[in-house]
């Protein structure tokens, strides 16, 4: 038996709020949630991200909370070419894709890009 069953949320360092607000709602369509004392989340699922400021982080926090360090990767609820169709009218570039990966469970076709913090951003579909 498995002692672990699934990921409730993530926390995300960055630098620009608003440029990181932007890509995650408007981008990658997550909504935007607002908890504690003015605390923000990107909710997508049944997970969300939840996101620290540089300088200014939650208590308790990673070790070394670095902007650009993350590497996600999220299946998306379209298929690959919306998402690619979505990205051009953003003016989002893509850094590569699609391509064909191992997912978690399956097979995967994907593209990459990059959030305002540098952190990779892989957006798939199953195939």
């Amino acid at each position: 038996m498995a002692l672990i069953d699934h990921l409730d949320h993530l926390v995300l360092t960055c630098v620009d709020l608003v440029a990181t607000k932007r890509f995650y709602t408007e981008v990658l369509q997550m909504h935007l949630q607002t908890f504690g004392e003015g605390r923000i989340a990107f909710q997508f699922g049944n997970q969300k991200i939840n996101v620290h400021v540089k300088g200014t982080e939650f208590e308790p926090k990673a070790h070394l909370p670095v902007p650009g360090a993350l590497d996600l990767c999220f299946i998306a609820v379209v298929p690959l070419d919306d998402v690619i169709a979505h990205l051009n009218r953003c003016g989002w570039p893509i850094l590569e894709g699609p391509v064909e990966r191992t997912g978690a469970v399956q097979k995967i076709r994907s593209v990459y890009v990059r959030d305002p913090d540098l952190n990779l951003i892989e957006i798939s579909e199953v195939i």
